[in-house]
């Protein structure tokens, strides 16, 4: 085995050698992860890459401090600290970016739910966390895209499909694939529409862009008949990203028609805000602020421990979560919970109800909304109680997003989303139970 650089003496260092004997703990963890390092691997043969417990460590000082995947590569080769906790040796060069990329990106959100469960179990086992009291809110993490318009989504379209057709020309051979590019011309249509004037040099503007986009979608469907009909080889690759390409192109070419041409208000649900993320979904928080992203339900218990979490498709509303939420608790813990707080926007009679048919004793929502406290919980004061314990959930969400990059995912795709928005609470929850060890 290589010699192990020497533990160092600083409170940062002490915390990650906790978090390490933690890991060490629960030998589980390990196992699963080198099951998605070896899912797709066919040989054994090769060179030698990082191993289960590298790999996770890894993802973890990248979640903590914010790197990048180039940042990583270069603290993991320069702190000795790091070096440390991440088990490299001391002969060790350290890791290419790209193999640091490859090996935390192939650990599934599947994979990182499962560890916070037997972070929970470890929590339960040594009295830190006893699941018996949860409080629960929602919050919105947002998705890798610039600020959505019409004119900035056709751009992208125009440039995209073009790019593909350059690929696809320059890769097959015995094919001719005719097209013009128009990147130039739609840029400064999309630059003209957000500098214009008034309504009528914009709609102007708008038309001719939606011409250009058209163009681009001809030349690609002549592309692909060519392809098929000529029957060379080609990559399959770039032939389905071309088809994913133009079926996006399409709707947000009929959804802009659809507003600017028409006037026509276009539903929240029927709406493309990224071509290269199509999954992001637009949530309108309180009927002002908007974002773009995936709505998210955690529940967080009395030792700060993030419990769960719910990646919720589309917006749906706090009230339809609750039996949701409860029952998941069930799963973690093998039983539900005595006491629930929750925000205002759970609050519901019949939610109260499904709550209480569950075993939970005491129900606390933070509105009452035509609900008696004594419906609620057993008397006044645990209704108070439990109000002023609901309100540490708010403390748990912004610590998550301001420490461990829950506000913004920066990973691409939607399996890549919830493998990020688990690895921020898989690494604030090892944190936790190290802090609360010290303690």
């Amino acid at each position: 085995m290589a010699l192990l650089i020497p533990d160092i003496d600083h409170p940062h260092a002490e915390e990650l050698r906790r978090i390490s004997d933690i890991l060490d703990s629960i030998p589980t963890i390990s196992d699963m992860v080198w099951q998605d390092l070896t899912r797709n691997v066919k040989s054994p043969t090769g060179a030698c890459g990082m191993t289960a417990e590298q790999v996770l460590r890894a993802a973890i000082v990248k979640t903590v401090c914010g790197f990048t995947y180039e940042e990583l590569a270069f603290h993991l080769v320069d702190s000795r600290c790091y070096r440390h906790f991440c088990r490299i040796g001391v002969a060790h060069e350290g890791f290419a970016k790209s193999t640091l990329h490859g090996a935390i990106k192939a650990l599934s959100a599947e994979t990182w739910e499962a560890i916070n469960r037997l972070l929970m179990a470890y929590g339960e086992d040594r009295k830190i966390e006893k699941g018996r009291e949860a409080r629960m809110d929602c919050t919105v993490v947002g998705a890798p895209i610039h600020h959505p318009t019409d004119s900035s989504l056709l751009w992208d379209a125009v440039r995209s499909i073009t790019r593909v057709l350059t690929q696809l020309r320059d890769q097959t051979q015995g094919a001719q694939i005719p097209f013009k590019d128009h990147t130039r011309r739609a840029k400064r249509r999309m630059l003209g529409i957000h500098n214009a004037k008034n309504n009528t040099v914009r709609r102007k503007r708008y038309q001719d862009l939606f011409r250009v986009t058209d163009s681009v979608l001809v030349y690609a469907r002549k592309a692909l008949r060519t392809l098929e009909r000529t029957g060379c080889l080609y990559p399959a690759k770039r032939v389905e990203e071309l088809r994913a390409l133009m079926a996006l192109t399409e709707k947000i070419l009929d959804q802009a028609t659809r507003r600017v041409i028409h006037g026509e208000p276009v539903p929240a649900s029927e709406k493309v805000v990224s071509l290269f993320e199509p999954h992001t979904d637009i949530i309108i928080k309180d009927r002002r602020e908007i974002y773009y992203g995936h709505k998210v339900c955690l529940s967080v218990g009395p030792s700060n421990l993030v419990t769960d979490c719910l990646i919720t498709k589309g917006n749906p509303a706090d009230s339809t979560l609750v039996g949701v939420m409860v029952d998941r608790q069930d799963k973690v813990f093998g039983r539900y919970p005595l006491k629930v707080a929750l925000d205002g926007g759970f609050a519901s009679k019949k939610n109260l109800k499904v709550a209480k048919e569950a075993g939970i004793k005491d129900v606390c929502f933070g509105k009452k909304r035509g609900i008696k406290v004594e419906d609620m919980c057993r008397s006044e004061w645990v209704y108070k109680r439990l109000r002023r314990f609901r309100a540490g959930v708010e403390s748990a969400i912004s610590w998550l997003k301001r420490c461990f990059g829950l506000g913004r995912c920066t990973w691409k795709s939607l399996e890549s989303f919830h493998s990020y928005v688990w690895s921020s609470i898989v690494t604030a929850n090892l944190f936790t139970l190290a802090r609360r060890a010290s303690g």
